[in-house]
């Protein structure tokens, strides 16, 4: 397995080697009645980079990637996937991406082969290669001597990748995953953090994430962009964003609270915690 490895315009100077740009997105906006929860979100990701949507709660985060998933439509701007427009071309787009949100999305009284065979009919994979595409992803996820018992009987660990797993079934140039190791003890987040590094590094898959954990953010991912109050108000490489603060030993916790103004736990509202605390006690 393959072990893990305040200028706003950083970004845009270190798209490297002129690799195709597989997601842009030029003023999006969603508004929520007169409040904008994401407002000109302008960003280009290259195809097989990690790009990480870094935030506080409330921020904007989580709206963007369901606009980008085409859960939420757009109320202005305009976002592409590979070239397809998201509000135009939705149904194109959706071959294109996998998602794995931050809620458990893996069916607890289905066994985890009992899951992707229900992904593999979802994804139109044609019945001949279904038992082949799911050992394949039985197999790089390492839950083969699982995958005939209930999920319900999973650890944390186990659940989120087998909810990976089920968003790659069929081989998406872009994955989402949105907060996935909330509520995953330390072992468990950096095996789901290797298994999506060994994604990246085999199949020139896109991650797009959203973490609170900025220690992962910082090793994973080739460029960040931080939001707050929906806005994007930095974006670069973790180590660009870090020496423009020009502060010796400077990490991406003190970018963070530089752009912010904020710490990374503050802002969480009842209902985020409430939430939060469910994953973590399902999956644990």
């Amino acid at each position: 397995m393959t072990k893990l490895t305040g200028n706003t315009d950083l970004s845009e100077s270190l798209l490297s080697n002129h690799k195709p740009v597989i997601l842009e997105t030029q003023g999006l906006t969603r508004y929520f009645g007169k409040a904008a929860a994401v407002n000109n979100l302008s960003i280009t990701v290259e195809q097989g980079e990690v790009f990480g949507l870094l935030g506080p709660n409330g921020a904007g985060k989580s709206t963007a990637i369901k606009m980008l998933t085409t859960l939420l439509p757009l109320s202005t701007g305009s976002a592409t996937i590979a070239g397809y427009d998201v509000t135009h071309q939705s149904a194109q787009v959706r071959r294109l991406f996998g998602y794995v949100p931050q809620a458990l999305s893996a069916d607890g009284s289905l066994t985890g082969y009992e899951n992707l065979l229900i992904f593999a009919k979802l994804y139109d994979i044609p019945a001949k290669y279904r038992q082949r595409r799911i050992k394949e992803v039985l197999d790089f996820m390492g839950l083969q001597a699982a995958a005939h018992r209930l999920v319900r009987n999973y650890s944390g660990g186990m659940i989120r990748k087998l909810e990976i797993a089920q968003s790659i079934m069929h081989h998406p140039k872009i994955l989402f995953l949105d907060e996935p190791t909330v509520g995953l003890d330390p072992i468990a987040r950096t095996q789901v953090w290797q298994l999506v590094e060994q994604l990246r590094v085999d199949y020139d898959t896109t991650i797009f994430l959203t973490t609170h954990f900025l220690e992962e953010a910082d090793n994973l991912c080739s460029r960040v962009a931080i939001m707050q109050q929906g806005q994007v108000v930095t974006k670069g490489a973790p180590n660009e964003l870090k020496a423009s603060l020009g502060k010796p030993n400077a990490t991406l916790d003190d970018v963070f609270i530089h752009y912010t103004g904020d710490q990374i736990t503050s802002g969480v509202s009842y209902r985020d915690t409430a939430r939060t605390r469910r994953t973590a006690q399902r999956l644990g």
